[in-house]
Order: C-alpha cells, then sequence, then structure tokens
C-alpha cells in the first residue's frame, strides 16, 4: 500500500513539475541582463552599418552592358559615379562573357590593397576585389545574369552622425521559444528580391513558435554565419515598419530542437534606407497575419525603395511616401 501511495506521490509531483516548465513554443525567460544585451546588439548594429563599405554609405549599383562601359563623373558615362569624386573619364569596365577588366584613364589612381592599378580583372565569376580612388571604394556584384558595379562613398555626413533607426519598445513578451522543423536534405524554396528576380534558397527546416495562443511558422535560410537567417512580413508592415518585410537571425536549435526567436532584434533590410541594395524579400510563406510590435521601425531621415500592399481582406491601398523609384523601376508587392 505505501507503495501506491509512494507511486501516485510521485506521478502527481512530476505532473505538478511539467505544468510549471517552460512552454515548447510559447514566452521564454529572458536573461538578467536583456535590456543591456538589446543595447549591446544594437550599437554593433549602427556600427557595422557605418563602416567603410556598410550599407549607409552606399551610393551607387550601376548594372553593366556586355562589351565596354566607360566610368567617371561625367554625365557622358556609361557608369556616371557622383560628381567631383573622381575625374570625368576615369576608365573602363569591360564586361565579356561574365569576366569584368578594368582599365583606368591615364593619370587616373585606382588604388587595390594600397597598390595603383592600371588595368585588372575585377570580377572572375568568383572574386571581385576591392578598388578605391579618394573616398570611392567599388566591387563587382552578380545576381543571377545581371552583373553590376556596388558603389560607396567614404565621405558621408550622414552616415557620420547615424545613431539607429526607430525602434519599438523592447518589450520581453516577444522573446520566444520556438521548435525547429528540419527540412529534407538540401530542401529550398523561392526567394525573391526587389530586381524582379528569384531564386532557390536552401531551407534548413521550419520556426513553430506561439503568440497569444495561435500557432505560427517562420521558415528559415542558409547563412554565411552559424545563425540561421529569417526573412518576416507581419502586419505592421503596413503601418510601422518597412513594407517589404524585416530581417533577423536565429540560432540553430539545441538538442531539443527548441530555439529562442527574439523579435526585438527585428531590423531593416538596406532597401528601407538605400535604392542601391538587391534586398530579399519574405516568402508568402512567411508573411504573417500577426503584428510584430518589436524590433525596427521605417527610417525617418533615409530614402529606401517604394513598395505598395495589396490586402486580401479588401480593396484599398496605401503606400509608403518615404522613399523614390530609382531608373523608372516601381516594386509591386503582394502582402
Amino acid at each position: 500500500m505505501k507503495a501506491i501511495v509512494s507511486l501516485l506521490l510521485l506521478i502527481i509531483l512530476s505532473a505538478a513539475a511539467c505544468s510549471h516548465s517552460e512552454p515548447e513554443t510559447g514566452p521564454a525567460p529572458v536573461p538578467e541582463n536583456y535590456e543591456q544585451e538589446l543595447s549591446s546588439w544594437q550599437e554593433d548594429r549602427i556600427e557595422t552599418l557605418k563602416e567603410p563599405t556598410g550599407w549607409l554609405r552606399l551610393a551607387g549599383m550601376h548594372i553593366l552592358d556586355e562589351g565596354e562601359n566607360s566610368f567617371g563623373s561625367g554625365s557622358s558615362r556609361d557608369v556616371q559615379f557622383p560628381d567631383g569624386t573622381i575625374p570625368e573619364y576615369a576608365g573602363t569596365f569591360t564586361l565579356e562573357n561574365g569576366d569584368v577588366v578594368m582599365e583606368a584613364a591615364d593619370g587616373v589612381d585606382l588604388i587595390h590593397n594600397g597598390e595603383p592599378v592600371h588595368k585588372m580583372t575585377i570580377f572572375n565569376g568568383t572574386d571581385a576585389p576591392e578598388i578605391e580612388h579618394g573616398p570611392l571604394v567599388w566591387f563587382v556584384i552578380q545576381r543571377q545574369d545581371l552583373i553590376a558595379i556596388r558603389l560607396y562613398n567614404k565621405d558621408n555626413e550622414k552616415a557620420d552622425r547615424f545613431d539607429g533607426f526607430p525602434r519599438f519598445p523592447v518589450d520581453p513578451e516577444w522573446h520566444l521559444n520556438a521548435r525547429f522543423e528540419p527540412h529534407p536534405d538540401s530542401a529550398t524554396i523561392p526567394i525573391a528580391n526587389v530586381l524582379g528576380q528569384t531564386d532557390q534558397v536552401v531551407s534548413p527546416g521550419t520556426l513553430r513558435f506561439e503568440v497569444n495562443g495561435a500557432d505560427y511558422t517562420l521558415d528559415v535560410l542558409e547563412s554565411s554565419t552559424d545563425q540561421f537567417f529569417v526573412i518576416v512580413g507581419d502586419e505592421t508592415n503596413q503601418t510601422d515598419s518597412y513594407p517589404a518585410g524585416r530581417y533577423m537571425y536565429v540560432d540553430p536549435p539545441k538538442e531539443d530542437g527548441r530555439t529562442i526567436i527574439d523579435f526585438n532584434k527585428l531590423y531593416n533590410p538596406p532597401c528601407a534606407y538605400t535604392v542601391y541594395s538587391t534586398c530579399q524579400l519574405p516568402p508568402r510563406q512567411n508573411r504573417l497575419d500577426l503584428a510584430i510590435s518589436a524590433g525596427e521601425k521605417r527610417p525617418e531621415e533615409w530614402k529606401g525603395l517604394c513598395f505598395i500592399h495589396t490586402f486580401v481582406n479588401d480593396s484599398t491601398l496605401k503606400t509608403w511616401n518615404s522613399c523614390v523609384i530609382p531608373s523608372s523601376l516601381f516594386y509591386f508587392f503582394p502582402f
């Protein structure tokens, strides 16, 4: 009899312990130094954006045509750099079969690794060395069949003064437990970008989490770090946050398959504050029927790319006016 009573007591105590255990997909306790941790994270982000080749110092993205492309500050150049930063004619970029060869005009100093160069291959399909002239830095990027010069200008007083984008107040309720559900090896999902291109990107799995008793999921992407990259769309995109969504990183799961999603670390994609970016957009399954009032809000003093939202619930169209439409491009983004 005593054995039975002891067994029942053990079951009751175990059930009580389980009932007070941390939920699998709900709110997660925050560290004691949580606000300090977030403050340090934000400071690191600000300093990264202000680096010599940080997003805030972008000054151009110039798609190259096959063959010879002249460059310089002159208005007749195929690739026009900012006025006063480089001679009117500085040389040529020649694109041939996917390779780009740069040749400097006579008397123009172009620098690579601290040494002047006159003619060199600046893109061979993989390597894209940085070239400098005065405050300018540039290198080649490729987006599918498009090959372009990405240009930075280190002399940018606005970037020097930058102290962060507007943010929602820190809210520990957006620090959540999530369960990781792996995809089959090498599974991919389509990811569109602002150039109208779509790539198949490796997705290791799905994060499942809970807010106010409702279940939500987000597909994650591989990244160049040891974290997952996540592109998120939510209902605040219609009002307070950037219309084309926000980004975040999430640690991979522990052995129990759980990790933490901290929506207080949602941040603006580059296209929210510069027109010279090629941002990826949230896949449809990551556009949540949820208002995530956490993380960064829309930039107030920086011009990004324009988007229009269409809402499936009515025929209303809303536009965000704090943006520009470069090169007659207009981005239509169904929410």
